[in-house]
């Protein structure tokens, strides 16, 4: 285990190490969730174009899926593994760069963005990427951006943005398989 932990942390300074002034405003940027919204309005757009009165059923649903990811990851996983954040590491201190100063909690494993973006990615491809392959590539480029950010302005080693993106593509998954079975096969095709 801390041959693991040893290799997180040496990619996690070498990832942080990379920073440029340049693209520390962008950074800061996509971590936040409002510069996406634009994308969210597209998907929104798309999906009551798609499914017009259904609609609801799977913005539902994406709720259930954020729910899920973040519940699991910010209640279960950070309390249960304690794992400090790079930013709050003092050993960290002299090497680490925080162009954002440091983070809200103290505990980062897993990533609760990664969790959560890669769990509407991995739902959100069932729903809008039959016959799209593109589709799957923007979201889940959108979740890898959104969640290297994270390594990039010191708040997550890259094993919490790993298992986080495992643990958000799972409940995705689980909830989009969920989802077809109860919802399309059972509630739509009953209407």
């Amino acid at each position: 285990m801390d041959y693991l932990s040893s290799i997180d942390s040496d990619l996690f300074l070498f990832l942080n190490g990379l920073h440029a002034d340049w693209l520390d405003k962008a950074m800061i940027a996509v971590t936040q969730m409002w510069v996406w919204l634009p994308l969210y309005a597209l998907f929104v757009y798309w999906i009551v174009k798609q499914y017009g009165k259904r609609c609801w059923w799977i913005f539902l649903a994406i709720g259930l899926v954020v729910l899920c990811s973040d519940q699991l990851s910010a209640h279960v996983c950070k309390p249960l593994f304690h794992r400090l954040r790079p930013c709050y590491n003092v050993d960290f201190q002299d090497l680490i760069y925080l162009p954002n100063g440091m983070a809200g909690g103290k505990y980062g494993f897993v990533s609760s963005h990664a969790a959560n973006t890669f769990a509407i990615a991995a739902f959100l491809t069932g729903v809008l990427g039959k016959n799209r392959w593109w589709v799957g590539l923007v979201l889940y480029l959108w979740a890898f951006i959104s969640s290297y950010s994270r390594i990039y302005i010191g708040f997550h080693y890259p094993g919490d943005i790993v298992c986080g993106a495992l643990l958000g593509i799972l409940i995705g998954l689980i909830l989009w398989k969920v989802f077809q079975l109860v919802v399309v096969k059972k509630v739509w095709k009953s209407e």
